[in-house]
């Protein structure tokens, strides 16, 4: 199992700048403040359910960084760092979590890439279809999906890593081993050394890394996905972390979770370990933390506006996109709902919000 290390590293990563670093930490510094804003607006009534992400930043922005815009990204709902990336507005991610679907209209490189999934493992067939489309219209690209430790349990992940190693897909799988599936923790759920390990029996390579290191987490992913797109087969990354939060807000971690295993995780947290690494190498300034910390708290203060003042979603418009042309039994449900909600607002039939 690789260890997290608490030390900061004597010297640069191999092939990585402070440029690099720098703008890794200020993506990491805005998804925790983001992540800890959001947490606040479930507990006060303004936000659903929510997975928090504290603790796994350098697995999202690894990925995020590494990933090209024509790559395809299967996402799971953990992965708030690496959407961003993508190009989805911290508002749109507050919109999924907020029940509005409306937020999975994703613009720029994360058009091509699939909504969040819920559902533990099922974006892993997801992917491989996905992958097996890239193969077969020659497009030199790669699908990348992540998973958590539990999925890893799952018929789906299975079943997904074996097609990707039978038919050698241009496949990227990402496990977060946050070390936790809910309440269950690694080793009640797995006999297995590593879950690297299980790439074995699918024929494809599996390596594990440091996920508190995100340089290290991008120079794997880099490195699997150019292995994808050059036509050489899939990879199977495990990502070791730890999940500093309750799994949901619908949790209570304290309940099944020894606190002195959690301080220790927290000496080893991903965002304090990259700043220490900067200032190590003179490559950070009290000056620029207070700079960024001012930014990232504008930049979600005003996301926060933004996704406050959405109009609610009309509420027949689930009713609307169930095929391609309107059928009569749903055009009938939608007069009922008219009739028995009228003080509801609703869409016309062109998906045009009303009164």
């Amino acid at each position: 199992m690789t260890q997290l290390k608490k030390q900061v590293a004597s010297t640069l990563p191999a092939n990585i700048s402070l440029d690099w670093l720098r703008s890794a930490y200020s993506h990491m510094v805005l998804i925790r403040a983001f992540d800890k804003k959001v947490v606040a607006l479930q507990r006060t009534g303004q936000m659903r359910t929510y997975p928090s992400c504290l603790g796994q930043e350098a697995i999202g922005v690894g990925i995020g960084l590494a990933l090209q815009d024509n790559d395809v990204f299967v996402p799971y709902y953990r992965d708030q760092a690496t959407l961003f990336l993508r190009g989805v507005s911290l508002t749109q991610i507050m919109q999924v979590w907020g029940g509005d679907e409306r937020g999975h209209l994703f613009e720029g490189a994360a058009r091509r890439d699939l909504p969040l999934c819920i559902p533990i493992a099922t974006q892993m067939t997801h992917a491989a279809g996905v992958a097996i489309a890239l193969k077969s219209r020659a497009e030199h690209q790669a699908c990348l999906v992540t998973c958590g430790d539990g999925a890893t349990s799952k018929g789906d992940f299975s079943e997904a890593l074996n097609l990707a190693g039978l038919w050698q897909l241009p496949m990227v799988c990402v496990i977060n081993n946050n070390q936790w599936a809910i309440s269950v923790p690694l080793h009640k759920q797995t006999a297995c050394q590593t879950l690297a390990q299980k790439a074995v029996a699918a024929g494809m390579e599996g390596v594990q890394i440091d996920g508190n290191d995100v340089a290290e987490v991008y120079q794997a992913v880099d490195r699997a996905l150019t292995k994808a797109r050059q036509g050489k087969g899939p990879t199977l990354i495990e990502a070791v972390s730890y999940r500093l939060s309750d799994h949901t807000t619908a949790d209570d971690a304290t309940r099944y979770r020894d606190l002195e295993q959690v301080n220790n995780a927290w000496e080893r947290e991903p965002v304090k370990r990259l700043q220490s690494l900067l200032h190590a190498h003179q490559g950070w300034s009290p000056e620029q933390e207070n700079a960024l910390l001012e930014s990232v708290r504008k930049q979600v203060d005003d996301a926060v506006t933004a996704y406050l003042s959405i109009p609610p979603q009309p509420a027949d418009e689930f009713l609307k996109y169930q095929f391609a042309e309107m059928t009569t039994p749903l055009a009938l449900q939608i007069s009922w709902q008219h009739e028995r909600f009228p003080e509801h607002e609703t869409s016309d039939s062109n998906g045009v919000q009303k009164s």
